[in-house]
């Protein structure tokens, strides 16, 4: 099989594609899957740097998301059989043409969704619907402001926070992705290269978000910090703006805000029950085409360093996914 193999920590131009042998042979409980599309993300990048949390042993096949076709399925497995269209996710390995999972790793690919689609699913909702549910506890009637809302987790956050009830203010960097977003069922946009707060302020009546969803980080979360509304709640997702910033404590206090972080790795591993919940609801919704996922940019497998760079210069509405 061809894969795309991370041989030293760098650049996306310093990933190389490889022939490698097959994947191994499904064992009691696992499935082998031909996989046919990817999910490109911001974590590919840092990881391929050596800049993420988690630092796999070199040289190690990068990529946390796909999709494609079972070709195998072990014992002791009875969800799925051959010719199964699966979305699955990964530790490591999914920037490749075949991978052998654990079957729980795995979830049925609805019929109203392609497996590009698919692809770039199940991270981008999961951390949506977990930051908006258990982290920011939005409430149905509560005022919701997305910043990077043409993003992956974005554009997730905007559609889940239509479907809980919300009012959603939307920020994102041009009007080519505002727009997108609005078609996405943002209530409000706004480009914020010159700034959001007194928009923000304008829309709610002087009283601000409360809820606040910061996949951005630098600038962008010390400006959200004026426009937090009474017992705000400002979820900190990441930082693809330049960096993490210093909470305000004493704006906290004044709002009786919270700055609440949000780490899927640690929920995933640390509330397994829940995220399997979460996971249960967002395909019912998927199902019932409440969920659309929005796929910009498409690159094959072996042009992943486009596809990386893509991400890092912000150009990707939705999801950037790598075909065969």
């Amino acid at each position: 099989m061809r894969a795309i193999v991370c041989e030293k920590l760098g650049l996306p131009s310093d990933l190389v594609m490889r022939e490698l042998p097959d994947s191994l042979e499904p064992g009691p409980g696992e499935i082998k899957v031909a996989l046919s599309a990817r999910g490109a993300q911001f974590v590919d990048v840092l990881m391929a740097a050596g800049e993420y949390q988690t630092k796999p042993a070199l040289p190690f096949i990068p990529g946390g998301e796909a999709a494609g076709e079972i070709v195998a399925v072990g014992s002791e497995v009875d969800r799925f059989k051959v010719g199964d269209k699966v979305m699955t996710r990964h530790s490591t390995g999914a920037f490749a043409e075949q991978a052998t999972i654990p079957a729980d790793h795995a979830l049925p690919v609805p019929a109203n969704m392609e497996l590009i689609q698919a692809a770039g699913f199940r991270s981008a909702y999961s951390t949506a619907y977990h930051s908006l549910v258990q982290r920011g506890r939005l409430q149905s009637g509560e005022t919701l402001l997305v910043h990077g809302a043409a993003g992956g987790i974005g554009l997730a956050a905007v559609q889940i926070g239509k479907i809980l009830g919300a009012t959603v203010i939307a920020t994102a960097s041009s009007d080519n992705k505002l727009a997108v977003v609005e078609a996405n069922g943002a209530d409000h946009i706004i480009n914020y290269t010159d700034g959001f707060r007194d928009k923000v302020k304008e829309l709610t009546d002087g009283r601000g978000a409360d809820v606040i969803y910061d996949p951005v980080g630098a600038g962008v979360f010390d400006e959200s910090m004026r426009c937090l509304n009474w017992g705000a709640r400002i979820l900190i997702l990441g930082f693809v703006g330049g960096g993490p910033s210093l909470a305000k404590t004493n704006h906290l206090l004044i709002k009786g805000a919270s700055a609440v972080g949000v780490r899927m790795g640690g929920f995933n591993e640390f509330e397994p029950e829940t995220a399997a919940a979460n996971l249960k609801v967002l395909m019912e919704w998927a199902k019932a085409g409440k969920l659309k996922p929005h796929v910009s940019h498409t690159y094959p497998l072996d042009q992943v360093a486009k596809a990386l760079q893509v991400i890092i210069d912000r150009k990707v509405i939705g999801k950037c996914v790598l075909t065969n």
